[in-house]
């Protein structure tokens, strides 16, 4: 099978890829979504900006929402449909619908979706998956920059396109309505980077 990248590094090959497709790829070393059809090479190995903010959020989740909700965290593929195919940084499902969550990996729309952006997956992040998530269902979807450090929450608006629902920074308090076990300290996602400490 050729695994070459055509002109553009990110996209592999200009055919409709489907799941099984995806699932009987080699491994390579490498992370790949499937996003409408089309094979995408994800990014290099996240920062370790990327990786702390993960952690933390995994860890504040868990503590309060664990008893409600089964959390993941990349790399485990979400199927959206057979020509959708994403590995979210970190996803919620609610218990009642623990059905989705498969051998396979989750098979259907998270309560909740999570993105951490990195260095050259802004547009992926903030364009190309929001439509995608919000086109299959997804109820709420974060992205977190950990360089301007800020979580824009994403919610479906008119024609169940996203719109934002709410931008929290420095102390604000995240929570969500669809998530009510979810309320913490935005700047707690950020102290333990290098870069903050030493900060007030």
């Amino acid at each position: 099978m050729d695994r070459k990248p055509n002109k553009q590094p990110d996209r592999v090959r200009e055919q409709s890829w489907t799941y099984d497709m995806y699932a009987s790829l080699p491994e390579d070393g490498n992370r790949y979504e499937v996003l409408d059809g089309v094979l995408e090479l994800m990014s290099p190995g996240p920062s370790a900006s990327h990786q702390t903010v993960n952690r933390e959020l995994l860890f504040i989740l868990m503590q309060s929402c664990r008893s409600d909700y089964i959390l993941f965290s990349a790399p485990l593929d979400v199927i959206l449909s057979d020509t959708v195919v994403v590995q979210p940084d970190l996803v919620m499902i609610h218990r009642s619908r623990e059905q989705i969550v498969t051998e396979r990996g989750i098979e259907g729309a998270p309560d909740l979706v999570v993105e951490i952006v990195n260095p050259g997956s802004r547009k992926r992040d903030k364009v190309v998956k929001l439509a995608l998530y919000a086109r299959h269902g997804v109820p709420e979807y974060w992205v977190i920059d950990p360089v301007s450090r800020t979580l824009e929450q994403y919610k479906p608006g008119e024609g169940g396109v996203y719109r934002l629902h709410n931008l929290f920074e420095r102390d604000d308090t995240e929570v969500s309505d669809h998530v009510p076990c979810i309320s913490f300290a935005l700047r707690e996602l950020f102290a333990d980077m290098p870069s903050s400490k030493g900060e007030a």
